[in-house]
């Protein structure tokens, strides 16, 4: 809507961007500025906070699509200073660290967002290209490779191990490790092999700190920190 903005938060690879590029071929017809936050040549711009620079930057544009905004400093403020002083502009901003976006935008939006998250493949989106036979014969490849739409593109186990390997590296270590004040980056790693023995059972703070060899805060603060990046999901008692 006018005036509005879309937060779209996912983790890497799930297909924020592909969904993005969907939506803009239903509204071909809009005078739209798609630009990324990896793009440091926007960034004078849309980080300025000044409404004239803001407003020479959107021209035109009805429509500003925003990809890995969490790139971009005070981000919030100046989508604020657009939704308000750009008459009749709609905003999409994307971004696969939540942690960074909402700390970003949250605040400076209260009223003016949506906030939409993004998910892996979810078997009733997979069931529509198979049928029961093929959903159970996969059943047991799923459980140990997820459903990340190229995972469940791939009929090699190989080549899923390799994937998931690769997006560790580039992208879990990328958005987890270098935040301030995670001192012990290599047991981040450790933590998640723990909590993988786990699945299915409560989970003890303390246990999984004396195991680490680190405060029961400082474990609980990592897996908060893992859940905001969309790496693990916790599910409290029922």
């Amino acid at each position: 809507r006018p005036g509005k903005v879309v937060v779209l938060y996912g983790a890497r690879r799930t297909g924020k961007t592909t969904l993005v590029q969907e939506f803009l071929k239903e509204v071909q017809e809009e005078p739209r500025l798609v630009v990324s936050g990896e793009d440091i040549a926007v960034h004078d711009f849309l980080a300025s906070r000044s409404i004239e620079k803001l407003r020479a930057f959107v021209g035109s544009s009805r429509l500003l699509v925003i990809d890995e905004a969490q790139r971009i400093a005070d981000i919030g403020l100046n989508l604020k200073l657009i939704v308000d002083h750009i008459e009749g502009v709609r905003v999409i901003a994307t971004g696969s660290s939540s942690f960074d976006l909402a700390r970003n935008i949250g605040e400076p939006l209260t009223g003016r967002k949506y906030t939409l998250r993004l998910y892996p493949l979810a078997q009733l989106e997979i069931g529509v290209n198979e049928n029961s036979a093929q959903t159970s014969a996969n059943l047991e490849s799923r459980l140990i490779y997820g459903s990340y739409p190229e995972i469940v593109l791939m009929i090699d186990n190989r080549r899923r191990e390799q994937y998931l390997q690769e997006i560790v590296a580039s992208y879990l270590y990328k958005d987890v490790l270098e935040l301030d004040g995670v001192r012990h980056s290599a047991k981040i790693g450790r933590l998640l092999q723990l909590i993988a023995f786990q699945i299915g059972r409560e989970v003890s703070y303390a246990e999984l700190a004396a195991n680490l060899g680190m405060s029961k805060n400082t474990a609980e603060r990592y897996l908060d920190l893992l859940e905001k990046a969309f790496v693990v999901v916790r599910l409290q008692g029922f």
